[in-house]
């Protein structure tokens, strides 16, 4: 039987509609589209039904040629495969020349790095300005009660419970958890509300919202913190030369609960990982710490052995 004739972009609307249909996120939807996108330019003029497994290693090749590491050449492979399997369910396609090909792979749990307590103090207050007050609420969520850039993007105003000090968080794989807020912080975020950039739509109920009245963008927070992250390399020699995005205040929340105490089951549902294998990165401890703690048992020599 002969595939359904379609142009590009009817293959790609329907790879949306099944995406959406499978309950993929947003977030998951845009980069699976893009990365087809451009995989689809590099193969053209073939036809969807002369493509081989030679074309898209051809083009992960690429992909890694032009910077990209493992776990990214990964996802390219993930939204091209899925993209035939939504056509070859439809009888779009016949074949899937992304089945057979393997995954890159990824180093298991790499230790995340983080910023120590004075670092993440200069970052906090190296923001300044207009809203000042705003981005400081923000980059204290992610620091110290765990927030991801995108449940930052999602917050409401209503998930926000003052009377009881407390924080619904929208995360991934559509599930919500409870983060208990300390007072020091539920300041800054009633300063944040008082001070709030009146919405466009009175409807509007995003918790942060951007100069221009609209729910703040992940990419515009993401944006926010490489700034003062630039800043802060110039004024720290030993950050220079490192990769800091916004995602670094997350695992610096992490790293201080574990060396604080948290039991890994608690951090888990701080964090909002469906499997504690996740969480396990952040039982490591750096080499200070392991210092710190062999010093604190200091070992008795016999009077035999002393010099």
């Amino acid at each position: 039987m002969q595939p359904k004739i379609a142009t590009e972009d009817e293959c790609l609307d329907l790879f949306d509609i099944w995406m959406k249909d499978q309950g993929f996120t947003p977030r998951t939807q845009k980069a699976y589209l893009g990365d087809v996108r451009l995989f689809l330019a590099s193969v053209y003029p073939k036809s969807l039904d002369e493509l081989e497994a030679l074309d898209v290693m051809r083009f992960l090749t690429k992909v890694r040629q032009g910077g990209a590491g493992d776990s990214t050449r990964n996802r390219y492979l993930s939204s091209i495969r899925t993209f035939f399997t939504a056509l070859i369910e439809h009888k779009y396609a016949q074949h899937n020349p992304a089945l057979h090909l393997k995954k890159s792979k990824v180093e298991k749990n790499p230790l995340p790095s983080y910023l120590n307590e004075s670092l993440l103090t200069a970052f906090l207050e190296s923001i300044e300005g207009k809203y000042q007050i705003r981005n400081v609420a923000m980059f204290l969520l992610m620091s110290y009660a765990g927030l991801r850039v995108s449940e930052l993007h999602q917050l409401n105003v209503t998930d926000y419970q003052r009377q009881n000090k407390l924080l619904q968080v929208y995360g991934k794989g559509r599930k919500w958890r409870t983060v208990p807020l300390p007072d020091s912080l539920t300041h800054i975020l009633d300063m944040a509300l008082n001070e709030r950039i009146a919405p466009r739509k009175p409807s509007e109920q995003a918790f942060f919202v951007s100069q221009f009245g609209r729910r703040i963008s992940a990419r515009m927070i993401q944006k926010i913190a490489e700034a003062h992250f630039a800043e802060l390399k110039e004024k720290y020699s030993e950050l220079r030369g490192q990769a800091l995005s916004s995602h670094k205040l997350r695992h610096t929340f992490a790293t201080m609960q574990v060396i604080a105490g948290t039991d890994i089951r608690t951090l888990q549902e701080l964090l909002g990982h469906s499997s504690i294998q996740t969480t396990q990165i952040y039982t490591h401890v750096g080499d200070k710490q392991k210092q710190e703690a062999m010093n604190r048992v200091v070992p008795y020599l016999p009077k035999a052995v002393k010099r």
